[in-house]
């Protein structure tokens, strides 16, 4: 039996919401599967991803397929580099010590430049959604006529002296 690690559609017309699953490679894409890893929405930005790391690593060691998709949100979460740092352990090229340090690096660089690039998006929404407020007010400045302030009178202080 052919075990794949796909996404199952959820959510109405144009509102997709996905659950990562593990299913037979035989069953429909909303049909039976085998057992709910987590979720995936990519409507937020960024997208939300919500995925149980030890399953998926114990379901791709059992060797379950991942989709294109799948394998590209467990590249992001780590679970694959996880993967190819626990075959080197048992290929005896460092110990387990050592894997769990260099993916809790990978794991805190990650993290941060995650952080950056969301903080990015955020200041760029802003400014977007700034800027028009500001065409409209320079337009609005450069479309009304500025008033010219008319000449008054001198009036001198003098005392009128009649003559």
């Amino acid at each position: 039996m052919a075990v794949k690690m796909r996404l199952q559609r959820h959510g109405s017309k144009k509102r997709p919401f996905y659950f990562i699953v593990i299913a037979d490679a035989r069953s429909p894409r909303d049909g039976k599967f085998i057992q709910k890893l987590g979720s995936y929405n990519p409507l937020t930005v960024p997208a939300t991803i919500q995925i149980d790391r030890q399953k998926a690593l114990d379901w791709l060691q059992k060797g379950a397929q991942p989709t294109d998709t799948v394998r590209r949100i467990l590249s992001f979460k780590g679970v694959l580099y996880l993967k190819h740092l626990l075959r080197g352990v048992g290929l005896g090229l460092f110990d387990e010590a050592t894997a769990m340090e260099k993916f809790t690096k990978w794991s805190t660089e990650h993290d941060s430049h995650v952080a950056r690039r969301q903080g990015a998006h955020r200041k760029a929404r802003v400014d977007r959604s700034n800027v028009p407020v500001a065409r409209k007010v320079a337009e609005k400045v450069e479309e009304t006529p500025v008033p010219v302030a008319e000449a008054a009178p001198e009036v001198s202080e003098e005392p009128k002296t009649e003559e």
